[in-house]
């Protein structure tokens, strides 16, 4: 590829892309996204291309492998266009008969369409799903339009024209200008406003000035900036060119966690696809704008996602955060200005230039602009990425788009923000999706993380798991964080074990508090949030295991007794043949009984009784 020397040539590139591109009868789009992956759709992939050979179909149908499209518990997705055909689940052994009945004959296979869990009807195409017709995809559909390793198809939906118009149309304060009036917010966690952290940077003094994407997504559960890094590099190279512009960056670097091999292989590509034609380097599209973009590795440390120490991390040193009454904006990165957002923010920026500020901020609340990506997990049916607009209520999330309970047990709670997030009641569930909301209520969005809680969840487990995950990941810089999530951590897992008294709990209550206030950096300061929130909304949890003895959701171990109800044990055997202590007795047809001597509660018996004889209390 020759190096496009103006905006011209990158217009004529589009348009001879386009051009070249015949009207196929039939599109065959494989989802590769994390979720499908998992379900080995590489393989899914491979017989697809084996079998349009055997079939003689590369003349009039193209596959193309694309980044995540969100309903991850369906994978491996494929979906047939223009019928907008959807299949789950797809196996290998189902690709020939797909390519002979639906991709040839125009049949449907009833046994790979979507079942609506509330109708228990069959669903043919992806647009009548529940799952995506309560969301607003601006990113996500971004993924299923391209191949994350073609910058021809980033091109041929519109890739790097919101570049070309800022190089053509404006000057940097009015490109700061236009994402203000956008509203954009961070989606990193802080919720910061994007315009505000770029005009300090424009506006502090020094001529090297850098940029970075913070891809260094350490939440449990949490993978969205992986699915758009993964399946849409190229829109967060763009981000970062435009941010570049409007602050005078000539360097910008991605960090990204080791453990995204994808990701990063994907951005390498991107990036060097970018050199190859001229949009990174010098003199960039005849402009005599240089920028160009390295990618830095993470070693996985959670603390690492904090900007101050994800920059120490890059520089070399320890991934320590520092305080910051001196702004990164104006000494950050080898103490020179620095931007910094996440990867879902950069890659906001393109559409906003392009379609303009009032698109963007046509969407969301009034605090609250665009659309936000939550990684959708727990107890209900549909889990996967999803992408809402601001305001969306949490009711709409978990319920329509999430299906409701997974298994018609009740819905007790969603933990939004990651570990360093909040728990919230079901009765809660009409607050929109909002930074100031969520925040006000105790929670937050913090980078979209929402895991759905049933009644057989434990709230004061809950708030054991997360604090035992921050404990393992404080980096022990500030004693706040390194001594306080400690003690905190002790008193809950003494009432989780029965060692609870009542005078831990306004003890506990203190502690959070004075963690929240002087910890030293944001994650210190969120830190205590899950202790904080249960302890607000489900005291009643933490007075049973105190005062009863008694965990009511049947979790903690130490509170609980198995055994096995006679009225109801048919003496099937199931619990017999599954338990790895042979802690249950008995003939079959006869009554089973558990051996609580050798019975460790490991919670097997209950999941694999189908008459629910097992008692928990």
């Amino acid at each position: 590829m020759s190096r496009i020397e103006s905006i011209s040539e990158l217009n004529a590139l589009r348009s001879s892309i386009l051009s070249g591109r015949r009207d196929e009868d039939v599109l065959i789009t494989l989802c590769g996204g994390p979720g499908c992956q998992a379900t080995n759709c590489q393989e899914v992939v491979s017989e697809v291309k084996r079998e349009m050979r055997n079939n003689g179909l590369g003349e009039n149908v193209r596959l193309r492998v694309t980044g995540c499209h969100g309903f991850c518990e369906q994978g491996p997705i494929m979906v047939i266009d223009p019928a907008n055909i959807f299949y789950g689940h797809v196996n290998p052994s189902d690709v020939g008969e797909i390519l002979k009945r639906t991709v040839i004959r125009g049949e449907l296979i009833d046994r790979l369409l979507y079942t609506d869990p509330t109708t228990n009807g069959k669903v043919a195409t992806e647009a009548e799903i529940p799952f995506y017709r309560a969301q607003t995809p601006t990113l996500l559909s971004q993924n299923r339009q391209v191949d994350p390793l073609s910058i021809d198809d980033y091109l041929a939906i519109g890739g790097y024209a919101g570049f070309a118009k800022v190089l053509a149309e404006m000057d940097p304060e009015k490109v700061i200008k236009e994402i203000a009036a956008s509203g954009l917010r961070g989606r990193g966690g802080g919720g910061f406003p994007t315009a505000k952290k770029w005009a300090a940077c424009k506006a502090a003094h020094g001529e090297e000035k850098y940029v970075i994407c913070n891809a260094d997504e350490g939440d449990p559960g949490a993978f969205m900036d992986r699915g758009v890094l993964e399946g849409n590099p190229h829109s967060v190279i763009e981000g970062m060119l435009i941010g570049a512009y409007a602050i005078g960056s000539e360097q910008g670097y991605i960090y990204v966690r080791n453990e995204y091999p994808i990701a990063v292989d994907h951005a390498r590509v991107a990036i060097q696809q970018a050199r190859d034609h001229g949009l990174l380097g010098t003199d960039i599209l005849g402009s005599g704008m240089d920028f160009d973009i390295e990618i830095a590795r993470g070693g996985g440390a959670f603390v690492c996602g904090e900007s101050t120490a994800l920059m120490a991390s890059i520089e070399g040193r320890v991934g320590e955060p520092r305080p910051k009454d001196v702004h990164t904006v104006e000494h950050g990165l080898w103490n020179k200005p620095t931007t910094l957002n996440n990867v879902e923010t950069w890659a906001n920026i393109p559409s906003i230039i392009k379609k303009g500020a009032a698109w963007f901020a046509g969407m969301g609340t009034d605090s609250s602009k665009g659309t936000k990506i939550l990684a959708l997990t727990g107890r209900v049916r549909n889990t996967g990425l999803v992408e809402v607009a601001f305001g969306t209520t949490i009711r709409t999330v978990v319920e329509e788009i999430g299906g409701g309970s997974r298994d018609g047990k009740k819905i007790k709670a969603v933990q939004t923000g990651g570990p360093s997030g909040g728990c919230l009641p079901a009765s809660m569930f009409d607050l929109p999706v909002d930074f100031d909301i969520l925040w006000e209520k105790g929670s937050m969005i913090g980078s979209g993380g929402l895991v759905v809680m049933d009644e057989k969840t434990c709230m004061v487990d809950v708030a054991k798991y997360f604090l035992n995950f921050l404990q393992d990941e404080s980096c022990g810089k500030c004693v706040p964080c390194r001594i306080g999530v400690d003690r905190m951590l002790e008193i809950i897992a003494d009432i989780t074990e029965g060692r609870g008294r009542p005078d831990q709990i306004p003890l506990l209550q203190e502690l959070g508090e004075t963690v929240a206030h002087t910890a030293l950096c944001g994650l210190g300061k969120t830190a205590p949030n899950p202790a904080l929130s249960t302890l607000r909304y489900f005291p009643e949890e933490y007075e049973a295991h105190i005062n009863e003895a008694s965990c009511p959701a049947g979790v903690c171990t130490a509170l609980i007794e198995y055994s096995i109800d006679a009225a109801m044990c048919d003496g099937c055997g199931a619990c017999l043949v599954s338990c790895p202590q042979e802690a249950i007795r008995g003939e079959k047809d006869q009554l089973h009984t558990i051996d609580r001597g050798a019975c460790n509660k490991c919670g097997i018996c209950p999941t694999v009784c189908t008459r629910n004889a097992i008692i928990v209390q």
